[in-house]
């Protein structure tokens, strides 16, 4: 089953803030709405999380991208099609239009050199030691201290992480458990906790 998109200004769905209304645009998504698909602007996230994907012709997700606070993304980003972007939580964009794009050079560069590092990992044998990075790249970008460690402060499904790593949520549950069972990450309330000390490089 295919994500509906919204293709026109109007029909976004989505609630203004009013505080700032007259002077940055800034929307309001509820988690696993899809950001309307807009070639005119860039999104800056204020607050949240989301992922940009794509899907095959058989209708199999592969994920492009985790993006979080700071992060621009768009559809000027991307020349795949289809191209969404999804909430995994709930999110405050604001706008950035194409006269203030070259304000945001940094922004830009973070985005290629997030999405090579993604790249790379999926690249990366064996599965365990994907999964592994995967779960250090996700904790530098959502990650926060504890003292049992370093939580992913995100809601991902297993499902989720295989279709990043191009694998099954079969593998990953059985990989997360192994995980688990060496005391590499520990769980808490379906957030995962890296125990970084007992390093897997």
């Amino acid at each position: 089953m295919m994500y509906s998109t919204i293709s026109t200004p109007n029909s976004y769905g989505l609630s203004k803030n009013s505080a700032i209304e007259g002077q940055v645009s800034q929307y309001i998504f509820t988690r696993r709405e899809v950001i309307p698909p807009r070639q005119d602007v860039l999104w800056r996230i204020e607050h949240g999380a989301v992922r940009t994907l794509t899907w095959g012709e058989d209708g199999t997700f592969i994920t492009l991208g985790y993006w979080g606070l700071g992060d621009l993304i768009g559809y000027p980003l991307s020349r795949i099609k289809p191209y969404q972007i999804e909430c995994l939580t709930g999110v405050e964009v604001s706008i950035v239009p194409p006269h203030l794009w070259h304000q945001d050079i940094d922004a830009l560069l973070s985005h290629i050199q997030q999405t090579e590092d993604l790249l790379s990992i999926v690249h990366r044998k064996p599965i365990s030691l994907r999964l592994w990075q995967f779960l250090l790249w996700l904790s530098e970008k959502f990650g926060r201290d504890t003292d049992k460690g370093k939580l992913i402060d995100l809601n991902i499904t297993h499902q989720d992480i295989a279709e990043v790593l191009n694998t099954t949520r079969v593998t990953i549950t059985r990989l997360l458990q192994q995980f688990e069972e060496e005391g590499t990450i520990l769980r808490h309330k379906r957030r995962i906790i890296l125990q970084l000390r007992k390093n897997m490089n």
